[in-house]
């Protein structure tokens, strides 16, 4: 018989953690590396690892997790929304804490598109009159 394990999938701007937790010791594992060897120490652990404090559950579940999309920064957040929702899995109390902290809330904003005759989203090209 295999072990119980939770999943949930974590989004933020374009990019997209798909997690599973499984009890263990607080290993990290992501893309098939280990959470350092994959943000290189641009991206601080504990911005994934928040919820698990939160409802202090910090060494008790190893994290499995393919990240797709985006940069490292929204990688990280998008992991973060997967730990807090798949927690929800593991146990319906956490909501209240989880939700306080806003981790259960997916972030929308996303880069507003470029318009036709703009050089950016809403920024235009410098007016000259003569």
């Amino acid at each position: 018989m295999s072990e119980q394990r939770y999943y949930a999938t974590g989004k933020r701007k374009t990019a997209v953690a798909r997690v599973w937790l499984k009890a263990g010791k607080g290993e990290f594992n992501v893309n098939k590396q280990s959470f350092a060897d994959y943000f290189g120490g641009a991206i601080d652990p504990k911005i994934a690892t928040k919820p698990f404090a939160l409802t202090d559950t910090l060494d008790k579940f190893d994290v499995y997790a393919t990240l797709k999309g985006g940069g490292k920064s929204a990688q990280s957040e998008a992991l973060r929304h997967g730990i807090a929702k798949a927690l929800l899995e593991v146990d319906a109390e956490n909501r209240l804490s989880l939700k306080k902290a806003g981790f259960l809330t997916r972030d929308s904003r996303v880069k507003e598109r470029k318009k036709y005759g703009k050089k950016g989203a809403r920024a235009s090209f410098q007016f000259s009159k003569r």
